[in-house]
């Protein structure tokens, strides 16, 4: 008689336990165990691990599955049970991890394959390869793709976060804390009673009354230093959006910038002087060149597509020089300097905020993390079987993305969204916008050391994002050329994978569309070609994210840093500005709490975050896998002491990259 001692580990999730009947059967290369009852006498508790015998005539062999199997108890009886893992002990004397993390309804049957990872064609087993291939047929059968709006990556064909496989959905404990509730939050920010004044703010001064509770130490910076030109030129290179900014070699030629206009900024040198050097830098808006702006409160809102000119001093401070608010030079549309009026400076520095308020959060947030990081989502559930080392490597990067992304499309962008009701760019601009930005989407832009390099940024003083940004992509890099040169071990290896190649070319096909002038890869045909696409996919959807995501409330609960919506048109002449244009131009009490609300909402960490290098599924039991891991949360550590050193020195400390503040995954 061979004997296998079995363990079931109950997740420690509410609810978690069942009453249930469950049932296992061990499938090995030799034989298979009869169907045994594991718990005919007590229920699972929730977090409780439970050993069992399992006794067999003869030894299984090799083994291959796990099949658990749920029935109600006494045949009424039954609720779901959460499974972590099941570990088995041989016979032989092997342990062998079998991972779970499902849940199992009533008469519904889950096949587990062992934790060591093997790519398709090394599951040469028979049983193996039928499992395999029946699980990615139910897998695409639950995750398909569909066609969001033209021309824009495809997304997950479920309405509603609801309807979503039980797996791929928030936990009770996030579903409970976290949903966009606007009512809440203008509780939370004690600004109930302003969410429906369509009045102008009077001064700035109230709008310093209503951030009296909300204030943490980078909002107050924030408030304090918001129209000064060092912290405006600051804001292109660690802000919310540090993506714009490019090295500038030659003036466009719609932005008539001349010498004798910036030969106060630039203390009697010249443009070509300076650009030879390498200290002017261009961020040009043109992507919204056209666009109407929403009716917000029922007023016209104004877009505008604005070029900027900026001189890093020799202090490396970054400043700018001169503003362009439209594309198309003309009398009507004046280039605007520092040495011009305050407010009409002022308000010139405004209207960019708010174009950067548009770029930021429909181009570089929703699209170029939230959108993208789904793609890699689906493509990975519906090609990606568990044995594969690919999707144990992205398993905790695709935490809770569908569930996010089926909320914003409901809640925040669609007709009655908050972004439809309170940004200027909402409605029907935000579509357009987002199909330009997806043309213009590049496979470079999205590799940190390329996107860098392109804009011409290596050597920018005080360029933080950058800095900590490179360190934790090579952290990552070096981590999954580790992980993945351990199972392809040559080229070959990536090339007779179909699983990979389907994967990336579903990524392609339905995120990037088909387009060649992507530079996004179709196929796979070497190691390095894997390595370097595997970790953008992680940097997108963990660095990424949480540079652009995670200080929305710090950089833009000062609303005037971060307008979302501006109620009056570009000026078409200098000398008419003044204090209370400003403040008829700026976003209406109602407008500016409830973008508040959003952006506080999408800022704030849930009990259950898991930052990057955290792995709360145990996937593996192999020794390479294990000790690499173990080396890469080392080196994470290192890193994070290294930042948080290097921020005891700065006036506002650049936090967004710090490991310990970096999720997994585009869960928010």
């Amino acid at each position: 008689m061979m004997i296998y001692t079995v363990t079931a580990h109950t997740g420690k999730r509410l609810l978690a336990g069942t009453t249930s009947l469950i049932y296992i059967q061990l499938r090995g290369t030799e034989a298979e165990s009869e169907e045994q009852n594991l718990n005919h006498l007590q229920g699972f508790r929730q977090g409780s691990e439970r050993a069992f015998k399992i006794r067999c005539k003869v030894s299984l062999g090799e083994l291959v599955s796990v099949e658990i199997y749920s029935k109600p108890f006494m045949g009424l009886l039954h609720n779901q049970w959460f499974c972590d893992k099941i570990l088995v002990n041989t016979p032989e004397g092997d342990e062998i991890l079998f991972p779970c993390y499902s849940w199992l309804d009533s008469n519904e049957r889950l096949i587990l394959r062992p934790a060591k990872a093997s790519l398709v064609f090394q599951d040469i087993n028979p049983i193996a390869q039928r499992q395999r291939t029946r699980q990615l047929e139910e897998q695409q059968k639950l995750f398909r793709w569909r066609v969001y709006a033209e021309v824009m990556p495809q997304v997950i064909d479920y309405d509603t976060a609801i309807a979503l496989p039980a797996e791929v959905r928030f936990s009770f404990a996030k579903e409970t804390e976290f949903n966009f509730n606007a009512g809440k939050q203008l509780a939370a920010l004690k600004l109930t009673g302003l969410a429906d004044s369509r009045r102008s703010w009077e001064s700035m001064s109230q709008l310093e009354v209503i951030l009296c509770e909300n204030r943490g130490k980078t909002i107050e910076y924030i408030q304090d230093h918001w129209d000064e030109d060092e912290f405006f030129g600051y804001q292109f290179l660690n802000g919310l959006n540090p993506m714009m900014i490019q090295r500038c070699s030659k003036l466009p030629e719609n932005f008539p910038v001349t010498d004798d206009m910036v030969k106060d900024s630039l203390r009697g040198s010249s443009l070509k002087q300076e650009m030879k050097k390498g200290n002017i830098f261009l961020s040009d808006y043109k992507m919204l060149d056209g666009l109407l702006g929403n009716v917000v409160n029922g007023r016209q809102q104004y877009l505008t597509a604005p070029l900027v000119l900026l001189y890093s001093n020799p202090h490396g401070v970054m400043l700018p020089i001169a503003i362009q608010l439209r594309q198309k030079p003309s009398k009507e549309n004046p280039i605007f300097l520092p040495t011009d009026s305050k407010a009409d400076w002022k308000l010139a520095k405004i209207f960019v905020r708010n174009a950067e308020f548009a770029v930021h959060e429909v181009d570089f947030h929703l699209l170029r993390t939230h959108l993208l990081a789904e793609v890699f989502t689906v493509a990975t559930l519906r090609n990606l079987p568990p044995p594969h080392p690919l999707y144990k490597l992205l398993f905790p990067h695709i935490r809770y993305t569908l569930q996010i992304n089926i909320m914003a499309r409901n809640r925040l962008i669609s007709k009655d969204g908050a972004f439809t009701k309170y940004a200027g760019v909402g409605g029907e601009s935000l579509a357009k916008l987002l199909k330009r930005a997806t043309a213009s989407l590049t496979y470079s832009t999205l590799c940190l050391p390329d996107n860098i390099c392109e804009r011409g940024l290596e050597n920018v003083a005080h360029y933080y994002y950058r800095d900590d940004g490179m360190k934790l992509w090579n952290i990552i890099n070096k981590f999954v050329a580790a992980f993945l040169s351990h199972y392809y071990q040559c080229d070959a290896h990536v090339q007779k994978d179909t699983e990979l190649q389907r994967w990336i070319s579903e990524i392609f096909t339905n995120g990037f569309l088909g387009r060649d002038g992507s530079g996004i890869p179709s196929s796979l045909q070497t190691v390095t070609e894997l390595v370097k696409f595997v970790t953008m996919v992680i940097f997108t959807a963990s660095a990424q994210h949480a540079a652009l995501n995670n200080g929305q409330f710090e950089f833009g609960g000062w609303m005037p840093n971060f307008p979302s919506a501006l109620r009056k048109p570009p000026p078409k002449e200098k000398g008419q500005t003044t204090e209370d244009t400003i403040l008829e131009t700026l976003p209406d009490v109602s407008t500016t709490v409830n973008v508040m609300a959003v952006l506080r909402q999408l800022s704030q960490n849930s009990a259950d975050q898991y930052p990057l290098g955290h792995f709360p599924e145990n996937l593996h039991d192999e020794d390479v896998p294990c000790r690499l891991i173990e080396e890469f949360q080392k080196d994470l550590r290192e890193l994070s002491d290294l930042i948080e050193e290097r921020n005891k020195n700065l006036k506002l400390p650049y936090t967004y990259l710090n490991p310990k503040n970096v999720d997994n995954s585009v869960a928010i």
